[in-house]
């Protein structure tokens, strides 16, 4: 996972304003909002594209990003950045998103 840089101001459409101490309290009620947050977390989470990971090891990753962990796996899940096996024991990130380092 990278660091946040230090900024004293977020601009309107930077997710990161949802970030308390760099930890999300809740999901953003508005769709593009919402799309945002969980598109910056999951390429913090998961930095590398199709790298696979056990449900455990992804849900520990996103503890240290969000409150509820679950939910926002949901929502990677839901929207599809993150793709699942059958039985839920393994994810892969499978888009490349704008919060990506080069």
């Amino acid at each position: 996972m990278t660091a946040e840089p230090a900024s004293a101001e977020k601009s309107a459409g930077d997710p990161r304003r949802f970030l308390r101490s760099g930890l999300l309290d809740s999901m953003p009620r508005r769709w593009r909002d919402k799309l945002a947050v969980t598109r910056y977390l999951a390429a913090r989470a998961m930095p590398v594209l199709l790298e696979p990971m056990t449900e455990r090891e992804l849900t520990d990753r996103l503890r240290e990003l969000a409150r509820d962990p679950v939910g926002l796996r949901r929502a990677m899940v839901d929207q599809g950045l993150v793709q699942r096996t059958r039985d839920g024991a393994e994810y892969w990130r499978t888009e490349r998103t704008e919060y990506d380092e080069s």
